[in-house]
């Protein structure tokens, strides 16, 4: 961490930093431990130009999950523009393995949060950013128009303009829209985290449950459990938990497919042709 950058950190909360040690695991920015003599603080520090921005959309999520009272998330003490980028200082969880008790509480928690009923229209006061790709979170009514226009289709014109996709392989917005209106269904809007992969949520070494880096927004609550079953992370206990609060009612299937195609769209675009083989396939099942 630059000189600089530990001073202001410093001043702005009347500290004096101890010990900084780097943390690995970020993908976007780098992340410290700050050590003082009587607390510890997470730091992330990014030099991208949109960086302040995304640090505030990350802390408005969080703020937004806290104030829900149902899961844990940590306080944001600072979010700073920098002359190049931004900087986010939030309580250092001291995290723990999981065990089966524990993911069970999470996925108890999460349906909490999920039967949260903060609004009426789908979608987020402001837009935000999954990843570091910007996220549109214009409000709908309905939800399958929400999730084929601000969802799908950004995503589908980004791998286009970036030749990751071919015209022949792009749905059109009127077949994204009837699919759309065929599989997903006339629901509540639910507060979702938004991106809650593995990487997403810690278990502190208190037992308590956290949500970490949300792009939150108002949405269908499946969501976030086809992004838990893209990449792992999640055991049965968390899965059985949440049932209890969300039984299934029928056509989870194309479902969890189409609420991973966001997300597999999002990789495609962010790293490459790795994905392709996984987009490809959803796009030909249902398109």
């Amino acid at each position: 961490m630059e000189t600089s950058i530990k001073k202001h950190i410093e001043y702005l909360l009347c500290i004096r930093i101890r010990k900084i040690q780097g943390l690995s695991g970020g993908d976007l920015s780098r992340a410290y431990l700050l050590e003082t003599d009587m607390e510890r603080f997470f730091c992330k520090v990014n030099d991208h130009a949109d960086a302040f921005d995304m640090f505030q959309a990350e802390k408005s999520g969080l703020d937004a999950i806290a104030k829900t009272h149902t899961i844990a998330t940590p306080k944001v003490l600072l979010c700073e523009k920098l002359e190049q980028g931004g900087l986010l200082v939030m309580e250092y969880i001291e995290p723990k393995r999981s065990g089966s008790k524990d993911m069970e509480l999470l996925g108890h928690q999460l349906a909490a949060l999920h039967r949260f009923s903060g609004a009426s229209t789908f979608g987020w006061k402001t837009d935000n950013y999954i990843g570091s790709l910007p996220q549109s979170n214009h409000m709908h009514s309905s939800w399958p128009q929400f999730y084929a226009h601000e969802r799908l289709l950004p995503q589908f014109k980004m791998a286009y303009q970036q030749q990751l996709l071919s015209f022949n392989e792009v749905p059109t917005e009127t077949t994204l829209l009837d699919m759309c209106e065929k599989c997903l269904p006339i629901t509540k809007p639910s507060l979702l985290h938004g991106d809650l992969w593995s990487g997403n949520y810690l278990i502190a070494s208190d037992n308590t449950p956290y949500l970490i880096d949300p792009a939150v927004y108002f949405g269908h609550f499946e969501v976030d459990l086809a992004m838990t079953r893209l990449f792992g992370g999640f055991d049965s206990s968390f899965y059985l938990a949440y049932s209890e609060h969300f039984p299934k009612v029928g056509g989870e299937k194309a479902r969890n497919d189409l609420y991973q195609l966001y997300y597999l769209l999002v990789h495609l675009n962010l790293f490459g042709k790795s994905y392709y083989p996984q987009v490809k396939s959803i796009i030909g099942a249902y398109f």
